[in-house]
């Protein structure tokens, strides 16, 4: 087995900034008592004039006067990490969960998204347009994979023979030792994994217990590492609220990208879709501004999907400043994506019809979009009519009819035609005096144009168009 550690050294933070559009303005998460905060985590800006983890608040805004601050969460902290296992689970069946990392099992993967190198760059890219920094390691172990992740980003070792001697230069205080146990082993003399795995285990089991002795055995393979094992739920709920207030729709834009992102990411995840959800824009003084979003089909491309929240909340008058938005998707039906046929010749940018339509019923209104339905009078002029598009069983194979009728029927000008196919008779309409008798044929012009025409019953010659074929 071979498992991929990704470390995620600043999750909290990099769940706020994702949040905020870029900018250089110095941040700071805070956390602890009221009488002793600290900073828990710090941005570039911040860090750059001196500010780190751990530090007090108070030496902080010594340092540096004005900066912006946030509280830290465990709760968004959580949720980010579970969400960035569901992102995960498209790329493995088997993910789980250890702290400030997700490692997932990808033995099998490596057959569908090819080689280390490539699956890993993969990773990566998604990463870095999710907004979370990180660092990744290969190893036959999800421990020692997590062990190396935190040594050195980038480093991969490929089968067991090999993992010994890649942790033994490791210094114990970044093996993830049990509690304690580094400093212990320091003041022995004892520096490095190699070092460690030379001691006598019984001696180990006796001096720190049994706890140092099965980590090792995790680490090299020799016993099953417990972590917690991650099944995506079946539905999506975020939320994501500012300290300021949005006055105007537009503004709402780069939330509103980040959240849609996010539940695409989710989405693919768990090879699912999402044919409605809805937006929930909270205010201070009033119920939340509910905005309901629906497609024809299920969907998960973040651009459709983010393409289609923006036409329907473009279309939204705020009652107050916004405060928070949330988006809530609590079915998320099966997704069957389009197929391409080997040799498509179509431009690689060509937009499917499927996606051109639900942008164009999100910017234009559900009454732009419509298709011609058949009705039960079998007259012509009045077998089919326009209604909102809906996406229904493709209608059944009949007699051929012309793409293009004709409003009225006209006198056929020009040399005879051919006559392709027919008589079809038509003869209705007696009920409401719109009497029609007609026999009705395929007919090829000398331009090699298809028709539709027809004339009296037994009377070939005084012909009416009444509309012309693709």
């Amino acid at each position: 087995m071979l498992w991929a550690c990704i470390l995620l050294p600043q999750l909290a933070l990099d769940g706020v900034l994702r949040r905020r559009p870029p900018s250089d303005e110095p941040l700071v998460l805070v956390s602890g008592p009221a009488q002793g905060r600290i900073v828990h985590a710090a941005n570039a800006a911040a860090r750059a004039v001196g500010i780190y983890r751990g530090q007090r608040l108070t030496a902080a805004q010594a340092l540096l006067p004005s900066f912006a601050m946030v509280e830290y969460s465990t709760g968004d902290e959580s949720h980010w990490h579970r969400l960035l296992a569901a992102w995960a689970y498209r790329y493995s069946g088997d993910v789980g969960l250890l702290p400030h990392a997700v490692v997932l099992e990808v033995s099998r993967s490596l057959n569908l998204f090819g080689p280390w190198p490539r699956f890993e760059s993969l990773l990566r890219e998604d990463l870095v347009g999710l907004g979370f920094r990180h660092r990744v390691a290969l190893a036959p172990t999800p421990q020692a994979a997590y062990v190396l992740a935190g040594v050195e980003d980038g480093m991969a070792v490929m089968d067991a023979p090999k993992l010994r001697g890649a942790l033994s230069f490791i210094d114990v205080a970044r093996a993830r030792l049990p509690e304690g146990v580094a400093p212990s082993l320091q003041s022995m003399g004892i520096r490095t994994l190699a070092q460690l795995l030379a001691l006598p285990r019984a001696s180990l089991q006796r001096r720190f217990g049994g706890e140092l002795v099965a980590q090792i055995d995790r680490l090299l393979g020799d016993e099953p590492s417990p972590m917690e094992s991650y099944r995506p739920p079946d539905t999506f709920d975020q939320r994501m609220e500012w300290t300021h207030e949005i006055e105007h729709v537009e503004a709402l834009m780069f939330p509103l990208r980040r959240l849609t992102g996010d539940l695409s990411a989710y989405l693919a995840g768990r090879d699912g879709g999402v044919q409605r959800f809805e937006l929930l824009l909270e205010h201070r003084d009033r119920p939340p501004t509910r905005v309901s979003v629906g497609m024809l089909a299920a969907a998960r491309e973040a651009s459709l999907l983010f393409d289609c929240a923006r036409g329907r909340l473009e279309r939204v008058e705020l009652p107050q400043p916004v405060v928070a938005m949330q988006l809530l998707a609590p079915d998320l039906p099966p997704f069957v994506p389009a197929g391409r046929d080997l040799f498509d010749a179509r431009p690689a940018n060509a937009m499917p019809l499927d996606q051109l339509r639900e942008r164009l019923r999100s910017r234009l209104g559900e009454q732009a979009i419509q298709h011609l339905r058949r009705t039960v009078d079998p007259r012509p002029e009045l077998a089919q009519t326009s209604a909102p598009y809906v996406k229904e069983a493709p209608p059944r194979k009949g007699l051929p009819r012309p793409a293009w009728l004709l409003d009225q029927p006209r006198p056929w000008r020009g040399p005879p035609p051919e006559l392709l196919a027919g008589p079809e008779r038509i003869e209705t309409g007696w009920w409401d005096g719109g009497e029609i008798r007609r026999d009705y044929y395929v007919a090829r012009t000398a331009q090699g144009q298809y028709a539709w025409i027809y004339g009296a019953p037994g009377e070939q010659g005084r012909w009416m168009l009444h509309g012309w074929f693709a």
